[in-house]
């Protein structure tokens, strides 16, 4: 799974968004890489667990052809309370790492497949992920 070799803090604080407001993102927007990719229509915070298991849907989909490009990395670690425990007493340990992503930052990209193998693939991977995705090409 991805995680970052080192991070400057061990908890950090979620950033409060104002559901009112509509933040798109501005980078990480168009497909550089490949020629078929997956774009994020919601806004989440997705776990490194949720990528690798739609990277393994890709990879598994396209057989030996292909290559295939992950454009988020989980540098954001999230934190969890021990069960039973009560309120107070501080914040939980660190449990994984998350990627921030908003509407529009394309997540995989893939190509060397056929358009058939990459939007199946690409459907498959994005039933994985907590985001409502879109499949997007050049």
């Amino acid at each position: 799974m991805l995680f970052p070799k080192k991070v400057k803090y061990r908890r950090l604080q979620r950033k409060r968004t104002n559901p009112k407001k509509k933040r798109n993102a501005s980078r990480g927007t168009e497909l550089n890489f490949g020629v078929y990719g997956i774009k994020a229509m919601t806004p989440a915070r997705i776990r490194s667990n949720q990528i690798e298991a739609s990277r393994r849907v890709i990879s598994r989909m396209m057989g030996k052809t292909g290559r295939i490009w992950i454009r988020i990395f989980p540098d954001r670690p999230w934190t969890q309370k021990a069960a039973e425990v009560g309120m107070g007493k501080g914040k939980g340990d660190p449990q994984g790492f998350e990627a921030v992503v908003l509407p529009g930052r394309i997540l995989f990209e893939i190509s060397g497949v056929p358009e058939e193998t990459a939007r199946s693939a690409m459907l498959k991977a994005g039933k994985k992920l907590p985001v409502k995705t879109k499949f997007v090409m050049k």
